[in-house]
């Protein structure tokens, strides 16, 4: 049994013809499931007869499970889906004044163990299908409506949830085209952003596959201290990571990267480390996002005080980058950045490997010169 939300257009279209049917149904159908969000083929009223009762012996649109619909006091809502054997996702809305932005996971749980993110303390256990990943954005359009003026409430994606988005390029890719495509939602490449850790092979396949704007995780400004921060550093270290970011924008529809930078207290938040940021960046044309930490229980780190943020902020500032300083939201339901979760059936271990390693002294880290690197112990 084929679930259509696993197919974007292209995929439609083949499967359509595998099945003795026209091409053009699958702009009927794309429009019937996304724009309509209809579920039962019997509604589909301009589609043949025959067809219509064909489907269901042959298709279904199966989507994950809404199990809990929180809203915080700032009006950010955090959807908690299941997504069978006991694993759960979370989907967070985040209304502002001039959009509303869902940010959507890519993994049950992720892999690449950030040590400062909550997620990745959870473990790993699979990928989401594409259908668990549209299904995310199809679940909360119905939740959400639609505007007084009839626009859809939710004008810009952010694939920032619970994973590494480009560990599940496969799976990605039909998503993103359905985002984007206009029988689906429509939604412009500047409007829809994937975030990513640093997998230099997969950033580069993004740009010839579906170039949306990028986020880069960058968090640290110099190998020594990203190798612990962000382990995946170890394998595409930092100049290979800014090398890349160059060659994304030959095709990127918007001009610039945005860098997203958790300060992190006494550990990446220094004048120096700042002064040494803008040298990383220098050939890069960006724009940065500090992101203050987010606590949660045994993560071992403390937000940066604010006065050493605005320092932070005022060195870019002043070398004539754009810095924005991240808005706290949602984190009285653990919806803020770094705080999703789930409940995650992790097959990596992953628990009892970050314990072993946060034996390391981040501060010692953090102070190291950048010439020297430190190396994480599995």
């Amino acid at each position: 049994m084929q679930n259509l939300l696993d197919l974007d257009m292209a995929g439609l279209k083949a499967w359509l013809a595998q099945i003795g049917e026209k091409p053009f149904r699958a702009n009927q159908l794309l429009r019937w499931i996304y724009q309509r969000g209809e579920t039962d083929f019997s509604a589909m009223s301009d589609l043949a007869r025959v067809f219509r009762e064909r489907l269901p012996t042959l298709a279904e649109i199966r989507l994950p499970t809404i199990v809990s619909d929180k809203v915080s006091d700032d009006g950010t809502r955090k959807f908690l889906m299941d997504v069978g054997a006991s694993n759960l996702i979370e989907t967070v809305f985040i209304p502002e004044t001039d959009r509303g932005t869902l940010c959507i996971s890519t993994q049950v749980g992720c892999a690449l163990d950030c040590s400062f993110c909550s997620t990745g303390k959870q473990g790993f256990n699979r990928n989401l299908t594409t259908a668990e990943i549209i299904g995310q954005l199809w679940l909360a359009n119905r939740a959400l409506g639609f505007d007084p003026a009839g626009d859809r409430i939710i004008s810009n994606v952010v694939i920032m949830g619970m994973g590494e988005p480009l560990a599940n390029f496969d799976a990605l890719i039909p998503a993103l085209n359905l985002m984007l495509d206009d029988h689906a939602y429509g939604l412009s490449r500047r409007r829809v952003t994937v975030s990513t850790s640093g997998i230099v092979p997969a950033m580069d396949r993004l740009r010839e596959a579906c170039p949306t704007a990028l986020a880069v995780s960058l968090h640290a400004p110099n190998d020594a201290l990203r190798d612990v921060l962000v382990p995946i550093n170890q394998k595409y270290p930092l100049a290979e990571l800014m090398a890349a970011c160059k060659r994304y924008l030959e095709k990127a529809p918007r001009d610039f990267i945005t860098f997203e930078y958790v300060m992190l207290d006494g550990v990446n938040d220094s004048f120096d480390h700042a002064k040494e940021l803008l040298n990383l960046v220098k050939d890069v044309p960006c724009k940065f996002n500090l992101i203050p930490f987010n606590p949660f229980p045994n993560s071992g780190y403390e937000t940066s005080r604010p006065d050493n943020i605005r320092r932070f902020r005022d060195v870019l500032m002043q070398a004539g980058y754009v810095v924005t300083t991240r808005k706290t939201r949602g984190d009285d339901i653990d919806a803020a950045c770094g705080q999703l979760a789930g409940d995650v059936q992790d097959r990596t271990a992953v628990q009892q490997r970050m314990d072993r390693q946060r034996v390391i002294m981040m501060r010692s880290v953090g102070a190291a010169p950048s010439g020297e690197k430190e190396t994480v112990n599995d």
